[in-house]
């Protein structure tokens, strides 16, 4: 069996051994919320009226990609809400990128209808911070979303050869699309991305801000995680421009308190991106 089979078949049967619910807008689809999120009774405030929808990288479950952010966002009075998308061979996040974003679109709808939200926010990681993009762009989102935070997003596809594995593990792989789709998809000039950025890299209406790290080994080279934009719509940071001892890599980036601090910045905008010059407190 191959290294990308045996993590395959890994990270199905940890999805299979957990504990269950099941989300309102995916009836057929059981998962497990991080800590925090997905109470479809939560009232957007004055001071947050815009719903945070949390969306994985490629092989990550909600569960795992955001157990220490859903929490954070929560506490700091935000509506979180989070989904599982993508299922190919039963890995999550893996499938075809375009139809991932098809699973997206009717989330965001229920969200809405629950919260009685005007628009929400969504911040992604990895494929999750780009496959937004394709709802955003072609599956009429753009009206729906106040802003898109991607935290080391594929926008532009990898150079290189590795991608997130199960348990944070870097996971060799061909972008075989019979074996992982959504890995296909994210290589620099594959067909997606040449369609997905056909159109630029933003559509009129939601503010964007992306957050890399220098020291990401998945989607590389970092500066590709960029979009392209006015500042008044566009605001592309890099963690260590902020707190230059930061080592944090790509799978554990949603993990990292200066991310969560970046994040928080950004969600408190009126209105466009992150304020490029706001400082996060450094560790150490």
């Amino acid at each position: 069996m191959s290294l990308l089979k045996k993590l395959l078949v890994a990270a199905a049967a940890a999805a299979l051994g957990s504990l269950a619910i099941a989300l309102p807008a995916q009836a057929d689809t059981v998962s497990v919320s991080p800590p925090g999120a997905n109470d479809w009774s939560c009232v957007p405030s004055a001071a947050h009226p815009y719903p945070v929808i949390l969306v994985p990288g490629t092989f990550e479950s909600m569960a795992k990609n955001w157990s220490a952010m859903s929490p954070v966002l929560k506490q700091a009075g935000y509506c979180v809400f989070a989904l599982d998308y993508g299922q190919y061979n039963g890995v999550d996040a893996s499938g075809p990128i375009a139809q991932s974003a098809q699973q997206l679109a009717p989330f965001v709808d229920a969200v809405l209808s629950a919260t009685k939200a005007k628009q929400v926010d969504l911040v992604g990681h990895s494929q999750g911070g780009m496959m937004p993009r394709y709802y955003l762009g072609f599956l009429g989102g753009a009206p729906k979303v106040h802003q898109l935070i991607g935290i080391a997003p594929s926008n532009h596809g990898t150079q290189g050869v590795i991608v997130p594995g199960p348990d944070g593990l870097p996971a060799l792989t061909s972008a075989s699309p019979t074996a992982c789709p959504a890995c296909a998809d994210q290589t620099a000039g594959s067909a997606f991305l040449q369609k997905l950025n056909s159109i630029g890299d933003t559509v009129k209406g939601p503010s964007y801000t992306v957050i890399s790290t220098t020291h990401d080994e998945v989607v590389t080279p970092y500066q590709s995680q960029a979009l392209s934009g006015s500042p008044s719509q566009v605001t592309n940071l890099v963690i260590q421009n902020k707190c230059p001892a930061d080592p944090i890599e790509h799978d554990q980036t949603p993990n990292d308190p200066v991310v969560q601090q970046l994040v928080l910045e950004a969600l408190s905008v009126p209105k466009g991106p992150a304020d490029p010059a706001y400082q996060p407190n450094c560790l150490g």
